[in-house]
């Protein structure tokens, strides 16, 4: 029996009706979007079917300019820590599946976690993302001690503000530990919507073969009481299309459910992987061109809702794809278990392979150059802006008079505690530029706010 939210035969039934729109509809629609009105099924269906260049700039366009009005410019960074490669599923796409005899299984031990956080903090990191493989080691309170422990570690002006986490579904019970623990967001990949490939993918037994206990792993979280939850789909699995519409549906179940949709939309592209074949096999992979569609469709049905494009990406695929509606990335990500102490590739510990390995420095400069303000702000997560708060602000585009100033904040403190030279310089002009643009007031008081970081404060937020 397959949710009722995700129904194979309507999906399959949008897709074909969403042929040969006209470019009124389609200009319709994308004006829908910029009014910062999330779409209906049957309208993503429609510009998922557009071929049209013309058209597809416009999409592109549309993307671009609600980036800016709801989000600005800012950019979101985050680092994931892969905690244990443990894994008893044998999903065939996957590098920890249990088969795989070429996987060095390790789980990071207290000290361990203790040194990769002390580490990513000299980096400058304030937001992280735990990752686990799917294993009963890894059940509720070990996610909440591992937590409990990276909040706690603290080095020098470093320390860890919010912690999400991306590991196998929980009983409400266990998503209450969580809670309890001061988790930021919960966050689970379907994978794949389509039920079938699913079944295919997962065999049959284990831990994760369960498609309907992962679709509605999410519900139990809102339950629990974590109203900010991600979603995501692997794009390489099936039709690329589908996966969208799979995102957009699971989208709206849970606004309609629990009031609030997705704090973050995911769309991670397939990777090799040491000794996985599946890479290779796959006849669903996503072409670049195919990919920017993805990401501004996605911005186009949910404007409101963050996104995330990770590290998966190559420099040059994120530099095209960041302005199409991006809000969060990771920079200077390592995946391997232990990875940031040894600062490289460790494919034996290693779910897939990075597209890029650049340091974060490296990357705020670059985005520096163009235009974007880093942010490294969690004042929402902590001042009780998350769930439906945050999105009755995020939906009309006022989350940006909490959001910029407090990305500037953070930004400070980034250049003066971690910054080279030269991204210290790029940093400083992009505040300044940000500043002169703030109505008089609110300016003197964010002023006010960076002299507090100036003489030795931190952690300094609206």
């Amino acid at each position: 029996m397959k949710n009722g939210f995700i129904n194979d035969s309507l999906i399959r039934e949008n897709l074909e009706n969403g042929k040969g729109a006209s470019k009124a509809e389609i200009r319709e629609i994308i004006a829908k979007s910029l009014a910062k009105n999330r779409l209906e099924p049957e309208e993503t269906a429609k510009l998922l079917q557009v071929t049209d260049p013309e058209l597809l700039e416009e999409m592109f366009e549309g993307a671009r300019q609600l980036k800016k009005d709801i989000y600005g410019n800012r950019i979101v960074y985050f680092a994931p820590l892969y905690i244990g490669n443990k894994c008893i599923n044998n999903c065939l796409y996957c590098g920890f599946r249990r088969s795989n005899n070429s996987i060095i299984r390790q789980t990071l031990s207290t000290e361990e976690l203790e040194e990769q956080v002390k580490i990513l903090e000299d980096k400058g990191h304030k937001r992280l993302i735990l990752v686990y493989g799917e294993h009963p080691c890894y059940g509720a309170d070990f996610i909440a001690e591992t937590m409990k422990i990276v909040y706690n570690t603290k080095n020098g002006n470093g320390e860890i503000r919010r912690v999400n986490i991306n590991a196998a579904p929980l009983d409400v019970d266990g998503y209450k530990k969580l809670k309890e623990a001061g988790i930021g967001t919960f966050q689970i990949f379907q994978e794949t919507y389509h039920y079938d490939t699913y079944k295919l993918l997962h065999p049959e037994g284990d831990m994760k073969s369960d498609y309907e206990w992962r679709l509605t792993g999410l519900d139990r979280a809102m339950e629990a009481g974590i109203d900010d939850v991600g979603i995501g789909a692997l794009f390489g699995l099936y039709d690329w299309k589908y996966e969208v519409m799979g995102l957009l549906y699971h989208t709206i179940h849970l606004e309609e459910k629990y009031g609030v949709g997705p704090h973050t939309i995911s769309f991670p592209r397939i990777e090799p992987a040491i000794d996985t074949d599946f890479y290779d096999q796959t006849k669903y992979k996503v072409s670049d061109e195919d990919f920017k569609k993805i990401v501004s469709i996605l911005r186009l049905s949910v404007p409101y809702t963050g996104m995330i494009l990770t590290a998966r990406e190559n420099p040059e695929v994120r530099r095209e794809v960041i302005p199409l509606g991006v809000s969060q990335i990771d920079a200077g990500s390592r995946i391997g278990i232990g990875g940031y102490t040894k600062d490289d590739y460790i494919p034996d510990k290693e779910q897939f392979q990075l597209g890029d390995m650049r340091s974060l420095d490296s990357i705020i400069g670059e985005m520096s150059d163009n235009g974007f303000l880093t942010s490294f702000c969690t004042a929402c997560y902590r001042s009780g802006r998350t769930g439906e708060d945050f999105m009755c602000k995020a939906k009309p585009g006022e989350i940006q008079n909490f959001c910029r100033a407090n990305a500037i904040l953070t930004f400070k403190e980034y250049l003066l505690d971690y910054a080279s030279d030269e991204t210290k310089v790029k940093g400083e002009a992009i505040i300044a530029k940000e500043l002169a643009s703030i109505e008089p007031e609110r300016r003197r008081l964010i002023e006010d706010k960076i002299k507090l970081v100036e003489s030795g404060e931190r952690d300094v937020y609206l």
